[in-house]
């Protein structure tokens, strides 16, 4: 289990992290969330022993990081911090025997996984004549080269398309089927929903999130409605007591609800239009519950 207990981390006056505390289990995918600048990176760079705590701790299984635990820990940071002029390979021994992994180990697992990532024919080239989403492969293949049972990932979607997240997000799925304990942020919203149970998101160092994701869905209490139908009037939607937009999407309308009392008027009034094809009420989105909690922050700044 990993445990971040009361960290406060700061740089002189600058707080960077402000005692911030939550736990991430073993077999958990966690997600840290945050805007630009809300700490998250310097959370991982605590969480790794890279940075200390101004007060607080981080402890992973019982104990403090250290030269004994941190070849448990796969670390992939948001910046590539590769070294391009090295081969693929020559780079892979490098960060694996960094890690106490033997050499023949080593190059079993990198042909595996570059057989898996679809560059093997990549070995033998320099970092820097690869694209900028092989680069990302190698990079997310240096996190993994020592089997890691705690895996921290900061943006591992960035620079890949739609079929490589998939890869990836495969991969994060057997590490969490084997018991690796993740963390990892994104910018991409949609992937912390599916991945994570629990989440934290961070302003300005602060946690202004911090909970199961359908607790805080639930706390949040607004819904949308999504509506497939012929004929709507956008105006008397709105004259609904507690229906607070209404937005035309290019095949559905999409209704939002303070809460899901409201759907029962809105129904009655759907009910009475010709071709209903579609009634859905969902909780809302990830997205949208961080949007209202970080943007109200921001105002209050």
């Amino acid at each position: 289990m990993l445990e971040v207990k009361n960290v406060t981390l700061k740089y002189g006056d600058f707080v960077a992290v402000d005692n911030l505390s939550f736990e991430v289990n073993q077999g958990e995918i966690f997600g840290l969330l945050g805007t630009n600048g809300a700490g998250k990176t310097t959370t991982f760079r605590t969480i790794m022993g890279l940075l200390y705590p101004s007060s607080g701790y981080v402890r992973y299984d019982g104990s403090f990081v250290s030269y004994d635990t941190v070849d448990k820990i796969g670390y992939m940071i948001e910046e590539r911090s590769l070294l391009t002029k090295m081969t693929v390979k020559d780079l892979m021994l490098y960060f694996g025997q960094l890690k106490n992994v033997p050499v023949k180990t080593i190059l079993e697992r990198l042909d595996m996984w570059l057989e898996r990532f679809e560059i093997k024919d990549y070995k033998m080239k320099k970092i820097k004549e690869l694209s900028k989403g092989n680069q990302q492969k190698i990079q997310f293949i240096s996190a993994l080269i020592n089997e890691p049972s705690l895996l921290v990932l900061d943006e591992p979607f960035s620079g890949l398309d739609v079929i490589n997240i998939q890869l990836f997000v495969d991969v994060i799925r057997e590490y969490q089927q084997k018991g690796c304990t993740i963390i990892f942020s994104s910018h991409q919203i949609d992937h912390v929903e599916s991945f994570c149970e629990r989440l934290v998101v961070l302003q300005k160092g602060k946690s202004v999130i911090n909970g199961l994701i359908t607790d805080i869905k639930k706390e949040f209490k607004k819904h949308n409605i999504k509506v497939v139908v012929d004929d709507l009037d956008k105006d008397h939607l709105l004259s609904i007591k507690g229906v607070y937009d209404v937005i035309r999407h290019a095949n559905e309308w999409e209704i939002k609800i303070e809460d899901e009392s409201v759907s029962n008027d809105v129904f009655n009034y759907i009910k009475t239009l010709p071709n209903v094809k579609k009634y859905d009420v969902e909780q809302a989105s990830l997205s949208e519950i961080f949007i209202a909690k970080v943007g109200k922050k921001y105002e209050e700044a």
